[in-house]
């Protein structure tokens, strides 16, 4: 077999995660692998917020900003396969690609990480609090209004550096990212659901590759986790109905539950003021089908005018 070329972005989480595939291929089929860098415009754009970034490179709805390049790089035949993070994947796949695996999900919640070891209701008043997903800023500002939300960006060592360096006094990560770099130490609290759910498909990481390219989509549907892949199509379904994207306020989380796929989602104004929340439960075998009828449920409840007003926001100069 030819050495399969794998992209990937060249944070240290992206490598790790692209490399930990790598070994699993290695593992279950002795497959040669090597990893191509390929630097996306969200890599690029580090300094302004991602909504600007996909103004400007014509992103729809938050999200490929992270992906782009490197399903460009897939198309042309330049790489065989790519490693992504499911939460910065779009809903629709571009003809010609498919993800034959989805891997069995890490710990999809978010974590605080603060400077003095303060859980998130002890922080004291005003206290700055950086995250650059506008989905944690609503949540955050939904349970603490009196918090200062800010935007951050740049990669998870960056981000904790900004931390440490006392810009912040608190900010907010993936877990699972967090724990694929073995920085579990450095996290205060785990946020549980009531706090804030977590975003479409995050913990996740998806495979993709060439829909003609038989024999590496072959080998990595080995990867594919049967009960990780419904709870992220329920998730990812319910997003594409509500057409929203990673830079709107929409969390979701799918989850087994007695044999059945429990959905909960939930919509936020940007400000934290609105919340519309709701969950739906079903058959595995109906992942899409739940996602769609929550996604119907939580606009018949006002979803659809927070979405559009926050749509419009993120627009304006």
């Amino acid at each position: 077999m030819t050495r399969l070329r794998i992209g990937t972005r060249g944070s240290r989480l992206a490598l790790w995660q692209a490399n930990h595939i790598a070994e699993s291929l290695a593992k279950l089929h002795g497959a040669e692998t090597e990893l191509v860098r390929i630097r996306t415009s969200g890599d690029r754009l580090q300094s302004a917020p991602v909504a600007q970034v996909n103004e400007a490179i014509g992103a729809e709805g938050g999200k490929g900003i992270f992906i782009k390049e490197i399903e460009d790089a897939l198309l042309s035949g330049a790489v065989d396969l790519a490693v992504h993070s499911m939460k910065d994947v779009p809903t629709e796949t571009p003809a010609g690609l498919a993800f034959p695996a989805i891997t069995r999900r890490e710990d999809p919640r978010d974590c605080l990480i603060s400077r003095h070891a303060l859980t998130f209701h002890k922080l004291p008043q005003g206290a700055r609090i950086g995250t650059s997903s506008l989905r944690r800023q609503a949540q955050l500002r939904h349970h603490r209004a009196d918090l200062d939300v800010v935007d951050l960006r740049g990669n998870v060592d960056t981000r904790i550096r900004k931390l440490e360096s006392g810009e912040f006094d608190a900010i907010v990560l993936a877990m699972a990212g967090v724990s694929r770099l073995g920085a579990k130490d450095k996290v205060t609290q785990i946020f549980d659901e009531d706090l804030m759910l977590p975003a479409v498909g995050q913990g996740a990481l998806g495979i993709e590759t060439r829909a003609d390219d038989a024999q590496t989509s072959r080998f990595v549907a080995a990867l594919d986790h049967d009960e990780t892949r419904a709870c992220i199509t329920a998730e990812r379904a319910l997003l594409r109905e509500l057409r929203g994207g990673c830079q709107v306020p929409v969390g979701a989380w799918g989850r087994f539950r007695n044999g059945e796929l429990h959905l909960e989602a939930a919509v936020f104004s940007a400000a934290g003021s609105e919340c519309v929340r709701f969950d739906e439960t079903g058959s595995p075998a109906e992942a899409a089908a739940i996602g769609i009828r929550l996604a119907q449920i939580l606009v018949d409840a006002g979803a659809d005018k927070i979405l559009h007003l926050q749509g419009r926001s993120i627009g304006s100069p």
